[in-house]
Parts: C-alpha cells; structure tokens; sequence
C-alpha cells in the first residue's frame, strides 16, 4: 500500500473526474502527482426509441452511481479507507445532443444525442444565417428542428443543455457549461469567452414570431473556462452519487466538459498551433488556431477548447475498418496454412511491410469506405481496391496504399485549414489502436500531415483522467497560471513520448497518392452508384 496515496485521500488533496462515454461510464481519481489512483465504470448502449437516439434517465444515474462506486470500492481495497471526501470534481460527457427541461426540472422529450442526423433542415439554415458551420449534432440544431417540427414542447423549455451540463447540475443546482462543452451548444465568441452576442439576436429574431415565452439566452446554460469553479456539491447531488451517503457535501466542481475537451487535456493538446488526431473506426483531427477561418467549411466544425481557444475540427467517418478486414483476411489465409499468427504480431508485420515499399504505394489506389463519407460527398460507403496493369501490387505497396488511404479523405479536410486558411501546425499528437505497432502509424501520419507526430505514454488514459485533470487545475493552479503551462510544466513533464518527424520521401509519396486518391473519387462514387448490396441497398 502506498501511504502517500492513503494520506492524499484522507486529506481530500485528490481530484475525480468521471466522463459519459457512447459506451462507457468510467471514473478516474488521481492524487496530486496527476496519477490514477483509483478508477470504475459502468458499460451502456443506446437505445433507438420514438425515432431518436436516446439513454434514459434511469440508465445515466444507474451508470453514475456505479461507475462511482466501484471506484470507492477500489479505494477501500488498495488503500484501506472509505472515501468521504476529494479535492474537486468534474463531469464530461459526449458533446452535442439536446436535453430540454421545464420550470419543474423534468425532462421534457427523452435525451436525443449527437448521434441523431434527424436535424439537417435545421442545421442548414442556420449555417446560412449566421455564416458559420453548424453540424447537424449541435443542440441549437436540435432546438431549431424541434422549432420547425412544431413540437408541442418547446413552449414549455426552460433549460436547455448537454448531458455534461445535466449531470452538473443535477449534483450542483448550477446551470453550468464548460466553454468547450458550450461550443458544441451554440457559436462561441473568443473575445468574449460567451455564446456570440449577434447570433444570439439572429436566432432570436428568426423565431421571434412564434412568441415563445423565452429568449435563447434565458434557456442555454452559463459558460465557464478551465479553472473557474462552477458550483459545488449539495447535500441532495452528494447522496445522488454515493448511495451509501458517505460522501461529504460541499466538494468544488470544475466546469463540465465535452469528451473532445477532455480529450486535448489528456493529449496535452491545447496550445495554440498544436492538435491531436484520433484514429479508430473514424478518424478526427483538432488544431487550436491562432484565429478564427475566413469563411466557412461544411468540412471543418468550429469548437473551442477548455480554456476558450478556437479550435478546427475535421472528422472522417472510416479510417481503420477496411484494414482490419484485410488483416482478417490474411489471418484466415496464415490458419488454413497451418499457422495460428498472434493478432499483434500480424499487424507489426504486415505494417512494417508498408516501410518496405515505395514511397506513394506503388500505383495502388484505395478507399475505405465501410460508410458514407461526408468529406469526399459520399453518401454510401463501399470498399474499394483498384490497380493499373503497370501499378507494383506488392505485399509493401499493398499495406502501404491502406494506410495512406485511411487518412485521404482527413488530409483533404485538413488541407482547408493549412493549404487554405494558411493554419501553422507545430505538432500533432496521436492516439488509437493503429499506433500500437510502433512507428509505421506515426511515419504515416507525420507523411501525411507534414508535421512531427507524438504517440504519449498517457494517450490510453483517457477523456475521464482529462477531466480529473481540468478538477485539479481549478483546485490547484497558481494564480493566473494558463491550462497550457500547468498541463506542460506540471501534468506532462515527465511523461516520456515518441516523435517521428516527416520522411521527405514519405511526404512526398502520400502527396502523389492524393492525386491519385481525389482523381479516383469518381470510381468510388461509381461503385457506390452500382454496387449494389443484397437486398437493394
């Protein structure tokens, strides 16, 4: 047993953070040193009801308690005391969605998360009328379309916020946001650190002849930064998420956050001219800009992060889908040779392969496409490999073309921000499965980002260790300390990481695979039109 950690928690000089995932509740307490002491969670679905996306209420606090609780339950086993009290807590949860409430606190339609595409009227026009982007998942896209659909509770609303802000303030009575939160809620101002004063009147006055007995800004929560506190607990939130009641009232709570907030803390990612990319079955890149875009990109979502920096976003639906499969498939032809391949080691030699081979992929073209993408136009997704007779269809090759093409249509979004926009990127951080096989990941993204390329020793934590972080910002920063230096100098110090820098012949190559990737759209576009699906799809 660790008697510094025991001391730490009997002090309350600990931070949680707990995070609602799409598919995980977790909860993450670290002692002052930013380690993870302690930790729960809790596995849930969505549920398609009425139409919507939805979890129900029972189902969030049911998550939350036990996410907590095998959390203290940890606590009493590795250091033998019961858990009465922490330093500062935080929530965050997945961004966007729409969560409306009356004057008696209850819900008024079930929770409709991002994941809804059931806003596009919405989310159009108002992209128009304030000339900036705004994506289909955003909660004033789901406030208007619910507007425009005449429903019958919008009258009634008297809170408006994400499930990061109702869970705040169902422990806190305080209708808060954190201010990256809130820019998946509504346009933020970066000079004033507020939802942006015209677009608020714009929206007024677009609805201003419904009569509604509210103003926008009488039902969005109130934004907050990194460092501010933002409530604390009551007696009533206190015994909502310990049970046994052994949870002291009183605890300061950080602003709650949005998971891709949460995410550029445990990625160190929130200085200006930095970003981290996400690889996974969709891929998505941040950049925090030094100022706002001169127009605007149905490509590029304009969020913030914890501290209020403007930050670009570009998200592609496929990334790694189409790579597994093949690697499926050449595990399935290793086994009917007679050799059962571990699964790492046939990813680290077929990704080495890709190191082997010539510095575009030989001619080779691909797309995975498992779904629609929204950055190329397609609305369907088919995978897709295709050659020349003169194309150098290698093992090499062959991986390597995959592994450009899960970053096509991203570095096609990304190339608004530097091509167009002219956005200076220092460096990226990387994070996701794909980088598990040391190196090859990083090679190619550094190739095709054109930037040095970091995977850290933290990038597994995840967004509820970056929520626990943001706690102990606000409990333990100096005056006036930014995020960046106190994650910097204080959080990431010793964290030891790798940084690949871009190969001009790997930079070089992916650049010749782009043009054969974008001239090739139409071949894809095509098997979307022709390939058909059994059952007619």
């Amino acid at each position: 047993m660790d008697q510094n950690i025991k001391q730490a928690i009997l002090k309350g000089e600990t931070s949680l953070g707990i995070e609602f995932g799409s598919t995980r509740i977790k909860a993450i307490l670290i002692d002052q040193g930013f380690r993870a002491v302690a930790s729960g969670s809790y596995e849930w679905e969505n549920l398609l009801e009425g139409g919507y996306w939805t979890y129900p209420l029972t189902d969030i606090i049911k998550g939350l308690q036990a996410a907590y609780r095998e959390m203290k339950q940890e606590v009493a086993q590795k250091y033998g005391v019961t858990l009465t009290t922490v330093g500062s807590i935080g929530f965050s949860a997945m961004m966007h969605g729409y969560m409306a409430f009356d004057s008696a606190g209850e819900l008024l339609v079930p929770f409709r998360t991002w994941r809804n595409a059931t806003t596009g009227a919405a989310a159009k026009e108002l992209t128009e009328l304030f000339q900036f982007n705004i994506p289909e998942r955003w909660t004033i896209a789901h406030l208007y379309q619910a507007i425009l659909n005449g429903e019958e509770h919008v009258p009634q609303a008297t809170f408006v916020t994400t499930l990061g802000g109702y869970i705040h303030w169902l422990l806190t009575g305080s209708k808060a946001i954190g201010i990256g939160d809130a820019s998946g809620v509504f346009p933020i101002d970066e000079a004033s650190q507020d939802y942006h004063p015209a677009m608020v009147s714009q929206f007024d006055e677009l609805i201003a002849a419904k009569n509604y007995p509210w103003k926008l800004s009488d039902l969005l929560p109130k934004v907050y930064a990194a460092g501010e506190q933002a409530g604390v607990l009551t007696e009533a939130g206190a015994r909502l998420l310990d049970e046994s009641g052994d949870l002291l009232a009183g605890i300061p709570l950080c602003p709650p956050e949005g998971d891709a907030g949460t995410g550029m803390v445990a990625t160190n990612s929130v200085r200006k001219r930095t970003g981290n990319i996400s690889v996974g079955t969709s891929v998505f890149a941040m950049i925090v800009l030094e100022k706002d875009l001169t127009a605007v990109y149905p490509e590029i979502d304009m969020v913030t992060t914890p501290d209020g920096s403007p930050v670009g976003m570009v998200h592609a639906n496929n990334c790694s889908s189409d790579i597994n499969a093949w690697v499926s498939l050449f595990r399935e032809f290793s086994e009917a040779m007679g050799f059962k391949a571990d699964p790492a080691q046939l990813f680290s030699v077929l990704f080495n392969k890709a190191l082997e081979a010539d510095a575009d992929g030989g001619g080779l073209l691909s797309y995975g496409y498992f779904s629609g993408e929204n950055i190329t136009g397609m609305e369907k997704g088919r995978p897709l490999f295709v050659r020349s007779p003169e194309s150098r269809f290698t093992l090499g090759n062959f991986m390597r073309t995959h592994l450009f093409s899960a970053f096509g249509a991203l570095k096609i979004g990304m190339d608004i921000l530097t091509l167009k926009e002219q956005v200076s990127i220092d460096s990226i951080l990387a994070h996701g499965g794909l980088f598990k096989t040391p190196v090859v990941g990083q090679r190619i993204v550094a190739a095709a980002m054109n930037v040095p390329v970091s995977v850290m020793a933290t990038a597994g934590e995840g967004g509820a260790w970056g929520m626990a972080i943001l706690a102990s910002y606000m409990k333990n920063r100096a005056q006036q300390e930014r995020l960046d230096d106190f994650l910097d100098q204080k959080v990431f110090k010793d964290i030891e990481g790798e940084t690949i820098h871009p190969v001009a012949a790997d930079v070089k190559g992916f650049g010749l695979f782009m043009e054969r990737y974008t001239a090739g759209l139409a071949i894809e576009q095509a098997a979307v039109d022709h390939l058909v699906e059994n059952g007619g799809n």
